[in-house]
C-alpha cells in the first residue's frame, strides 16, 4: 500500500499564548514542525508539543525562523551568513535538547515564514541555512518544496529531502508559494482541498494560480495549523488520502 506523511507547524504559542489546537491536530498528523522560540514558541511551549507529539507517534522536526516573536517571523530581516547558519544551529540545538528530554529526536528540519520563502528565491540563504543543518545532524530529513532554491541546494549538500506540498496553499507559475497578501494564496474550502490531494497523490499535479499546471513531487502533505478550520482540513487530507489507497504514515 502507498504511504503519505502529513506534516503540520505546531508549538507556535508563547507562554499563556496558544496559537492553534495542536493537542487535537497531532490525532490527526504524523510529522510536527515545531517551532524553536525564534518566530514562536518558548521552552515549555516546545517540551509540551515533543511530549504530546510523542504521545501520538508523531515525528518531530525543527522548525527554524527568524527572532522575530511580534511578527511571527514573517516579516524580511537581513542577516550574515554566518548569522544565518548560527541562528539555524541554535534553534536545532535547543529543540533537540527539549524533544531528548521528552523521550524523542528530532527526526527533520524546514524552514518558517520570510526566512522560508527567501531561502525559496536566495541560493545563498538556503546555503547558509542546509549548511548548518547537515553539520548539526547529516541523518536529518529536510522538509521542501520542489520547485525552490532551497530545495536544489539540499540536492547538492546530499541531504535526504521529503517533498511537502501545502494543501491550503495557492503556487505560482514557477511553483513557489502565492504571497498571503494576494487574494486567493489561502484555501479554505474543503472540497477543493480534497481535489488538489487526490491529484497530486494520482498524477503529481497541481494547479497554479494562473490556470496552468505544475509537475510535483510529494512525500508529505502540510496542514497549516493557524489556519481557521485547520482541523476539518486535516481530516479532510487524510479521508481524501486514505479514499484513494494511501495510508498515513511517517516519512521518518
Amino acid at each position: 500500500m502507498k504511504t503519505i506523511d502529513i506534516n503540520s507547524d505546531l508549538g507556535e504559542g508563547y507562554g499563556d499564548y496558544a496559537k492553534a489546537d495542536d493537542a487535537a491536530i497531532l490525532g490527526l498528523i504524523t510529522s510536527a514542525n515545531v517551532a524553536c522560540g525564534f518566530h514562536a514558541g518558548d521552552f515549555m511551549t516546545m517540551h509540551q508539543t515533543a511530549v504530546l507529539a510523542n504521545k501520538n507517534g508523531v515525528s518531530i522536526g525543527a522548525h527554524v525562523g527568524y527572532p522575530d516573536i511580534q511578527g511571527f517571523g514573517r516579516r524580511h530581516i537581513a542577516y550574515t551568513a554566518k548569522e544565518l547558519e548560527l541562528m539555524t544551529i541554535y534553534q536545532l540545538g535547543a529543540l533537540s535538547a527539549i524533544a531528548e528530554h521528552a523521550g524523542s529526536r528530532l527526526t527533520h528540519a524546514n524552514f518558517h515564514g520570510a526566512l522560508g520563502n527567501l531561502s525559496f528565491v536566495d541560493e545563498d540563504v538556503a546555503f547558509a541555512t542546509l549548511s548548518a543543518v547537515k553539520a548539526f545532524d547529516s541523518t536529518l530529513k529536510f522538509v521542501a518544496l520542489p520547485h525552490t532554491a532551497a530545495y536544489r541546494v539540499a540536492q547538492k549538500l546530499d541531504l535526504e529531502i521529503v517533498a511537502s506540498f501545502l494543501a491550503d496553499r495557492a503556487y505560482t507559475p514557477e511553483g513557489v508559494l502565492v504571497s498571503r497578501k494576494t487574494p486567493g494564496a489561502v484555501i479554505h474550502d474543503p472540497a477543493l482541498i480534497r481535489e488538489r490531494v487526490q491529484r497530486i497523490l494520482q498524477e503529481g499535479k497541481v494547479r497554479a494560480i494562473d490556470g496552468t499546471d505544475l509537475d510535483m513531487p510529494v512525500d508529505s502533505i502540510l496542514v497549516h495549523s493557524d489556519t481557521p478550520d485547520s482541523i476539518e482540513i486535516a481530516r479532510t487530507i487524510r479521508q481524501a488520502a486514505q479514499d484513494i489507497g494511501y495510508r498515513i504514515a511517517a516519512f521518518a
